[in-house]
């Protein structure tokens, strides 16, 4: 066998926004994915100078023709074959989706047991931040053809149409949210003082739980994709992805917070994402399938 047989594509595609200061989006991901071992396609859906939580800033939207012909590029690129998964987070506009689905369509063509990780970054608890018609193409269009999701909690609470006030709610929420695993962040945490990733897939529900951190820097969300992905990327089972990928990102954010940073400081604490040293409480649940599947 070929080394080219043997070795399985190991490239990702991430398309978010990029910052020039800040670790958030693009920044956040390419910069985990390369650190923990993964060449990375990085494709832009807007730019901006810092994250629009620091203050007004100027957006720079690329032209949906130009877009779409820049996607198509990546499609038809001799390359493709590299690519083993795409992960896909804030739009700049809602119809920039279908190029993303078109993309992932290739992607899978190429390469069937690819993966793909849709991040629908839209929101949080104030409410939505993007248009809803973005939001609706998220949810309608890259949803359903994603292999894993990663919502916050307020993103699967406004895809749902329903408030999610505890664990039993997001739960079932996110079983009928459409990908077969869901990895919803910022969900009801059982420990007091405390906050959530919640995992669901076919036969395993589990919650990876650590202190929560008042005023945290924006970028969590897009960071946790990025390394949860790594991780099945790298072979991992659910339950140790779930847990080192917690542990990672919730030692980075300590981190920069002990510091006062007001951007998570990953160039800094780039060890944290290989080796994280910080306990995070793991808790095996009740699917809420069981009972229908027996």
């Amino acid at each position: 066998m070929s080394t080219e047989e043997h070795d399985a594509p190991r490239a990702v595609i991430v398309i978010s926004s990029h910052v020039a200061r800040g670790s958030v989006g693009n920044r956040a991901a390419v910069f985990a994915l390369e650190t923990l071992g993964f060449p990375v396609w990085a494709v832009p859906t807007v730019i901006l100078p810092w994250h629009p939580g620091h203050g007004r800033a100027t957006r720079i939207v690329p032209p949906l023709d130009q877009f779409r012909a820049l996607m198509a590029d990546l499609e038809r690129a001799p390359w493709l074959g590299e690519v083993g998964a795409v992960l896909s987070g804030y739009l700049g506009e809602g119809g920039q989706a279908d190029a993303v689905a078109s993309l992932v369509g290739a992607v899978k063509a190429k390469t069937p047991d690819a993966v793909y990780i849709c991040d629908p970054v839209m929101g949080d608890s104030g409410g939505l931040y993007v248009p809803e018609t973005t939001a609706i193409a998220m949810r309608d269009r890259l949803m359903p053809i994603a292999d894993i999701a990663t919502p916050n909690r307020y993103e699967l609470e406004w895809m749902a149409g329903a408030p999610l006030p505890d664990l039993k709610a997001v739960m079932a929420a996110a079983l009928h949210a459409g990908p077969s695993t869901m990895l919803v962040t910022s969900a009801p945490a059982m420990m007091a003082g405390g906050t959530g990733n919640l995992l669901l897939n076919g036969n395993q529900a589990l919650l990876a739980e650590h202190r929560l951190i008042d005023k945290p820097p924006n970028g969590l969300g897009d960071l946790t994709a990025a390394v949860y992905l790594a991780r099945i990327l790298s072979g991992q089972p659910a339950v140790k992805a779930l847990q080192s990928t917690t542990a990672a990102v919730y030692e980075i954010l300590a981190r920069t917070a002990k510091r006062g940073g007001d951007e998570l400081q990953l160039e800094t604490d780039a060890q944290s994402l290989s080796h994280p040293m910080a306990m995070v409480q793991l808790r095996h649940l009740l699917h809420p399938g069981r009972d229908k599947r027996a």
